[in-house]
């Protein structure tokens, strides 16, 4: 039986500073909240319509301290992850839901926000090597056997 796919990729700004917490553990959490834009050309006006969605996106421990320090509101990013519905209760003792990105990759794009996201090291943070220097390492095993 085939496994499922989990996996969201969204390109947006946020919509306000991260919220950073630590848990008991002393784990990082970070919170923020990225908005998407579609636009599109109305077949019978011809006007060009546009939709903001708004995502919840959640970081944890050296991604979230990073998002913490370097993410800013109107900061562009590049964000890559699972989606997960999760349970919580109110104040109340209501039972909420809510749906969120929780984020195992993330690049940061542009200073959209302000000049502070200039000073932050342009590369990719998330589980590991990027995938651009995984192929470069690979592709040298590959230039032994080109004969120029």
């Amino acid at each position: 039986m085939a496994r499922g796919v989990n996996k969201a990729i969204i390109v947006g700004n946020l919509g306000r500073d991260p919220e950073v917490r630590y848990s008991a553990s002393g784990s990082a959490i970070a919170n923020v909240t990225v908005a998407t834009t579609d636009s599109w050309k109305d077949r019978q006006s011809g006007e060009r319509q546009e939709r903001t969605e708004w995502h919840r996106v959640v970081f944890f421990n050296r991604l979230a301290e990073i998002a913490g320090e370097y993410l800013k509101k109107g900061s562009q990013v590049y964000i890559e992850g699972r989606i997960q519905t999760r349970k919580w209760g109110d104040k109340d003792g209501n039972d909420r839901w809510t749906t969120e990105i929780v984020a195992n990759e993330m690049q940061m794009l542009g200073s959209r926000g302000g000049g502070e996201m200039q000073d932050a090291p342009a590369q990719n943070y998330g589980g590991g090597q990027s995938r651009g220097a995984a192929s470069s390492a690979n592709d040298s095993d590959f230039d032994d056997d080109i004969p120029f």
